[in-house]
């Protein structure tokens, strides 16, 4: 059977920083609030204009490039976002239009936080079974036009940014491959992290004739979410060693999704692991949902913080409840 390996990264933010300073400007919050609760510093916001396929095909273009690879290499499109253009169909098939794919298989993954992970999982599949050579995979969002950006919602507004990463997955022909993914859903708890509208589910868009705008944002509740991360953050993470038959100290680098810095501050103590190995830009960014893991793997290739040869866990959690690990020879 094959194996399959990561050739290239990319990611794309907005222009747009939006400080915790102009945050506490327009909702009752502080900067030390936001930091001490997230380890936020400032967020990216995409304007009215920009949308997440903008972001995705950037960040496309930016992996493609990184790889080596002419587009006309790419035989099938895997997009993790929970904030598509339109309600249907997804930005894969508008990704497929602008690179001028022809017809490859394209599609769209809703796991929120966990929907690289999950898209990635999905294209070692393919890859493994010889079916596809090769594959884009996308996680992107521009979520921050669906929050409530008014003290009512500052819980949720003061987390969330806007971004997009990309990575090219190829048939592995040396050492490096993506040694294993491990997929989770709890849906018991899906009303902890979701929004209800749009959808088909009674009342879901008018109840009692009435316009309810409150069930088109998100609503989290912030506690429970907390607790059940940092209980299976680790949980997944030592699946993924135990797979592989590795241990902590075999990790050059554990790159969480991005949810929140006192979330990765709890996994490493309760793994016993040193921050060092814990990568984290959520304070440049917030929760950028299913792009938080490209954007800040990119980042840690381009900062030289990954050589060939090591080991590295992607690990998220997220809506559904979703959590999942992934083990790569780098």
């Amino acid at each position: 059977m094959n194996s399959s390996k990561i050739i290239g990264m990319g990611f794309h933010v907005p222009d747009n920083i939006i400080t915790n300073e102009e945050l506490s400007q327009k909702i009752d919050t502080s900067d030390e609030w936001i930091q001490t609760r997230s380890g936020i510093r400032e967020r990216r916001w995409a304007t009215e204009e920009i949308s997440t396929f903008d972001l995705a095909h950037q960040a496309s273009l930016n992996a493609i490039s990184n790889a080596g690879i002419n587009p006309q290499d790419i035989d099938m499109i895997v997009v993790g976002t929970l904030s598509s253009d339109y309600f249907f169909p997804g930005v894969s098939a508008q990704l497929q239009d602008s690179l001028n794919l022809n017809t490859i298989g394209a599609f769209d993954i809703k796991a929120a936080c966990s929907a690289f992970i999950y898209s990635l999982s999905i294209a070692d599949q393919f890859i493994k079974t010889g079916m596809v050579k090769t594959i884009l995979v996308v996680g992107a969002e521009a979520q921050t036009k669906l929050i409530d950006k008014s003290t009512k919602g500052r819980d949720v507004a003061v987390l969330f940014g806007d971004g997009a990463g990309a990575a090219i997955i190829q048939k592995s022909n040396d050492q490096s491959l993506i040694l294993s993914t491990h997929l989770h859903c709890e849906g018991k708890n899906i009303k902890s992290l979701w929004m209800q509208a749009p959808g088909t589910s009674p009342g879901s868009w008018f109840e009692n004739n009435k316009f309810d705008s409150e069930r088109f944002t998100p609503h989290m509740n912030g506690r429970e979410v907390f607790k059940n991360a940092v209980k299976r953050f680790p949980e997944v993470i030592n699946e993924a060693l135990a797979h592989n038959k590795l241990s902590i100290n075999d990790i050059k680098l554990i790159i969480p999704h991005q949810a929140n810095f006192r979330i990765s501050q709890a996994v490493a103590k309760k793994m016993n692991v040193d921050m060092n190995i814990v990568y984290s830009n959520i304070h440049k960014y917030g929760n950028t949902t299913a792009a938080s893991i490209p954007i800040a793997l990119t980042e840690a290739i381009e900062e030289g913080r990954i050589k060939k040869g090591d080991h590295l866990i992607l690990a998220a959690f997220g809506a559904g409840y979703t959590w999942a690990s992934a083990a790569i020879k780098w």
